[in-house]
């Protein structure tokens, strides 16, 4: 194993401290418990904590391990980016101040400090020959939890189930864990916004029955789970500020409502409101899978109003706006045409 990652095995998890902030001071760095389970010919694999400022599965990896629960087969379980969640306050930086976000990291290059963990982790992922994977997050929006996979095959849905009702379909290549993992079923778990107690129960829950269950695809159901495609992603455009408020702020290009995560899942109405545009600006962009911007298509200014210019679903909404220039305001899926299964 890297020298990246301190293995602890499973047999001192009962003697973990109690405080889940104690616990995370007592961590070195980036940090893999292994846990033997009934059947050692199996092995099954959970990471989290890949954004310091999502703890909600860190928290249910604490709790589950100081249980002291035998699991069914092996665990093999990966706290990624502590060093970000670490700094104080704990829980509130999402990468390291000017280092790369570490789920941005697994396709190369690796030639970074966060470079070099995601090779590490996915070498680890490699000689344990997992059955499964499941990567745990939050949200920074108000959302239901819902799995995200490369494929909707039954393995991967049966896998959202333990969590959610509802499976996102990507094709997006933005260098996150899900996409360099190929050996095993895998999906990344959102199970909604950091700090609420509904999502670390959704995370605890769901966390147990994939380390628990004796015979992990036929736990749920695959046809439990509704698949949804994600083929755009809305991003503000280059030089555009933003501010989340709900008026109109005149020192912004594009103010959007800081409650905008309430329409997450939902089918927004023809002619609702997006934001507010300041100047004569186009303020979106909107990439579909091919790579083109699509956000005329779905939107149109009327006066300094951006509103809807059809009916769009869409997900993953965040109301902060350094997340939203950082990487992308929300996504928009549909449902896919045919059977959605492998």
């Amino acid at each position: 194993m890297s020298d990246l990652l301190r293995l602890n095995e499973g047999s001192a998890r009962t003697e973990l401290p109690a405080d889940p902030l104690d616990f995370l001071a007592s961590l070195a760095g980036p940090t893999v418990w292994h846990v033997p389970g009934h059947d050692r010919t199996r092995t099954r694999v959970v990471t989290t904590l890949l954004h310091g400022n999502e703890p909600s599965g860190f928290l249910a990896l604490h709790g589950w391990l100081r249980e002291g629960v035998v699991p069914a087969v092996d665990a093999v379980c990966v706290l990624a980016n502590v060093e970000a969640a670490a700094l104080h306050p704990a829980f509130t930086h999402r990468s390291v101040t000017e280092r790369r976000d570490l789920n941005r990291c697994f396709l190369g290059p690796f030639d970074d400090r966060e470079g070099a963990l995601a090779h590490a982790i996915l070498d680890l992922v490699a000689s344990e020959h997992p059955e499964a994977l499941v990567d745990i997050h939050n949200n920074t929006g108000h959302n239901p939890p819902y799995g995200v996979g490369i494929s909707p095959s039954r393995e991967a849905l049966a896998l959202t189930g333990l969590f959610g009702d509802s499976f996102v379909w990507s094709h997006l290549e933005l260098g996150a864990l899900l996409e360099a993992v190929d050996a095993c079923p895998a999906i990344t778990v959102e199970v909604g916004k950091s700090g609420e107690a509904a999502a670390d129960a959704v995370a605890r829950r769901g966390l147990a029955a994939f380390l628990e269950s004796a015979s992990l695809f036929e736990a749920v159901s695959p046809a439990q789970v509704r698949v949804l495609k994600m083929p755009m992603r809305a991003q503000v455009a280059a030089g555009c500020s933003l501010v989340m408020a709900q008026r109109p702020d005149a020192s912004a290009d594009l103010t959007m409502p800081d409650d905008l995560d309430r329409h997450n899942f939902e089918r927004v109405p023809v002619g609702s409101r997006i934001g507010w545009v300041r100047g004569e600006g186009w303020p979106l962009r909107l990439i579909d899978e091919r790579g083109q911007d699509q956000s005329r298509e779905y939107f149109e200014r009327r006066g300094a109003e951006l509103v809807a210019r059809r009916e769009f679903m869409p997900i993953m909404i965040t109301v902060d706006a350094g997340i939203a220039k950082g990487d992308c305001v929300f996504y928009v899926v549909h449902e896919p045409e045919g059977p959605p299964l492998d």
